[in-house]
């Protein structure tokens, strides 16, 4: 109370709040005037505005009569600046640094608590800000300066000799065609200084004309400074309760959008991650990490997640390199884009990045060098794919980055022996693809164990050691009674004549299993993603299935076959055995079919099923496997174009190479019918 009364109030005045510049009004903040520019002879010459950029450039006259303005030096700038012919282009026409042009920038970015006062007959009329502009001086013309001095040292330097003069009309030419632009490289280029300076300088300039302070057009705007009624109606934002005038005068502090860092578009919190489902949940995981232990996706995914649908959800987006996850090329290159550096489409990166993993299962170091010269893409695309799975070694190569997971490959053999299938029909593919040389496809001896490093100390070398004799042993024990066993079979067969049984002896005595690969061998001296060939599917007893599993793998296999050529009709046996690895790889475990199907076996359900082996006579110099050169096709497959796809396979058993038009007279002669060009295509496809 003593305070309120030392400080008693004097004066009450009405606040009026004038709307008719709202949006309009912008202050201007100028820099200190030099002695020969007063407020009083300083004349607007020219003045302009980028509306959407809120910038203004204002061209000023100086007084060159002023007895503090330096005529010499204003006569050596407009030297240095225009040179000394005078023209329309030139900056300074009078020869004399005679004006000054001032930029603009945003003094405040938010002026919303900011407006212009006038105090009038004892009324307070407030007009609210909507730019805040201050203006310095600009210094282009020493820009322009700088170009004539260099124009006039180029011009001494030429000379003047015509010999010259016809040597500079012939230049080289460097033509450069634009890549196809990526989404992520367009964002980055429309976030660019580079592109945001360029956008600025699209915007066109609006000219103003200025009207000086004591204008009859500045006097009537000045008016609209001052309210235009004083009724209650018009003035209701300053009719306010104290705590909502409190409100408006001390706003809370609120930190504005537009100054929160925003995330990227492509990145998730984890818990906006766990409110996707499970699948995309792991998509989006691998794709982001790329190489991943099973033990730390399932930490990523959060307590009480199923691991068996991790592990169903996540063989759809990875494979399996040395027991982790790697995810699959088609998910970081999808259809239908293309390489941010050289422009090859999604389909070529997708092989190129196949085979560096499949490089992988077979060890852990792989060289550059030789992934270039096989997939022939660009070193920049090859970096890409190591960097996704490896790290770079010095005078080494890459090494896989991860340690082998011997856990995960002893808990889940099923896994493990699914995947093992998928990587056998993606080698047949690559070595089809990339014509892959025996050396590419066989891993070495010594790198195959590199793959699998282990620490062994002295006594567990000789518990293994135990071990693999007791092994051998019982192995040449059985070995020894099933000699025994078949020569007393032998001798009986011999001494008993039975004439109604046939027993059909094969000259290997034993049924091989069915070769998957074109170089199984070499796959099998070392581990294949994790699996050592002991830990495959059982062997059949003897060469053949127990009783009661035969009719089921029969039906199952006929199934196959029959299927596939209904698609296909005309297939080799190596592209046949590729699209059984497939199939395999999607049964699940302990499937019929795992017990082990041979090439005959294979062969012998191919003829059952009504098809015949076509003999094409391929040249004898053709770099075809064996397994290429075997060709097997549907005969009858119960449609309009038997008869026709008969004698197209009689032609092709004729000569394995024949022209379009022999063919499509041999159909019509054959056929006693005119074939158009669709039919013949039709029944050529």
């Amino acid at each position: 109370m003593a305070n309120e009364e030392d400080d008693p109030i004097i004066q009450e005045i009405d606040v009026f709040l004038a709307r008719s510049l709202l949006e309009k009004l912008y202050l201007f903040q100028y820099p200190i005037r030099p002695a020969s520019m007063t407020y009083d002879d300083v004349t607007h010459l020219s003045a302009k505005i980028k509306p959407k950029q809120q910038k203004v450039e204002l061209e000023m006259a100086i007084d060159t009569l002023n007895p503090n303005y330096c005529r010499s030096k204003g006569e050596q700038i407009a030297l240095n600046v225009d040179g000394t012919c005078t023209d329309e282009t030139s900056t300074y026409s009078s020869k004399l640094m005679d004006k000054q042009t001032f930029c603009s920038s945003q003094a405040a970015s938010n002026v919303s608590r900011y407006a212009a006062a006038v105090y009038k007959k004892g009324e307070l009329h407030l007009t609210p800000l909507h730019g805040i502009l201050q203006l310095r001086p600009s210094f282009t013309y020493l820009d322009k300066a700088d170009a004539k001095h260099r124009e006039r040292e180029a011009a001494n330097e030429g000379g003047d000799s015509s010999q010259d003069e016809a040597e500079d009309d012939v230049k080289q030419i460097t033509v450069r065609f634009s890549r196809p632009e990526t989404e992520q490289a367009r964002q980055r280029r429309v976030q660019s200084y580079e592109f945001l300076q360029k956008r600025q300088a699209e915007e066109h300039w609006v000219h103003l004309h200025y009207y000086g302070l004591k204008d009859s057009r500045s006097e009537h705007e000045r008016q609209y400074l001052f309210s235009q009624g004083h009724g209650l109606a018009e003035n209701t934002e300053l009719i306010k309760s104290p705590s909502e005038y409190l409100m408006m005068l001390m706003p809370p502090s609120v930190e504005e959008e537009n100054d929160k860092p925003m995330a990227p578009s492509n990145v998730l919190s984890m818990a906006q991650l766990r409110t996707l489902p499970l699948a995309d949940q792991i998509k989006i995981l691998m794709k982001n990490v790329k190489v991943m232990p099973f033990a730390n996706l399932m930490s990523l995914l959060g307590s009480g997640t199923d691991p068996t649908a991790v592990l169903r959800c996540v063989q759809q987006v990875a494979l399996l390199v040395q027991g982790n996850w790697v995810v699959k090329s088609d998910v970081l290159y999808p259809k239908d884009t293309s390489s941010p550096h050289s422009g090859v489409p999604a389909e070529v990166l997708c092989r190129g990045r196949d085979f560096v993993m499949w490089k992988f299962t077979q060890d852990r170091w792989v060289v550059r060098k030789e992934v270039a010269a096989v997939t022939k893409l660009c070193p920049e695309d090859v970096k890409d794919f190591l960097e996704h799975m490896s790290v770079a070694r010095i005078n080494k190569g890459w090494e896989f980055m991860l340690p082998y997971d011997e856990d995960f490959v002893k808990k889940h053999p099923d896994i493990v022996q699914r995947q093992q299938m998928l990587w056998m029909g993606i080698q047949a593919k690559l070595e089809k693809v990339y014509n892959l040389l025996k050396e590419h496809s066989t891993p070495k001896k010594q790198e195959a164990q590199s793959a699998r490093p282990l620490l062994v100390s002295g006594e567990q070398r000789v518990n293994m050691a135990k071990a693999k004799v007791k092994q051998n042993y019982g192995q040449l024990e059985k070995e020894l009674q099933k000699q025994k066993a078949e020569m007393k079979s032998s001798d009986t067969s011999a001494k008993t004549d039975l004439p109604n049984i046939r027993i059909k002896e094969e000259p290997g005595g034993r049924e091989e299993p069915m070769d998957t690969s074109a170089h199984g061998e070499g796959l099998n001296n070392g581990l294949v993603n994790g699996l050592h060939p002991a830990q495959g599917p059982p062997e059949p007893l003897n060469g053949h299935l127990p009783g009661g599993c035969i009719d089921r793998v029969a039906q199952e296999l006929k199934a196959f076959v029959s299927s596939t050529f209904k698609k296909q009709f005309v297939l080799t046996l190596s592209e046949l055995k590729r699209l059984f690895n497939l199939h395999l790889a999607s049964l699940p475990p302990g499937h019929t079919l795992f017990s082990g199907i041979s090439d005959k076996m294979l062969q012998d359900m191919v003829l059952d099923t009504g098809c015949k082996q076509i003999l094409v006579p391929f040249p004898p110099q053709t770099a075809a496997s064996p397994d290429e050169l075997k060709v097997y096709a549907l005969w009858e497959a119960g449609d309009t174009y038997d008869q026709h796809r008969q004698v197209l396979l009689e032609i092709f058993s004729k000569n394995y190479r024949v022209r379009r038009n022999v063919i499509q007279s041999q159909l019509s002669q054959e056929c006693g019918e005119d074939l158009n060009k669709q039919e013949v295509d039709r029944v050529l496809k």
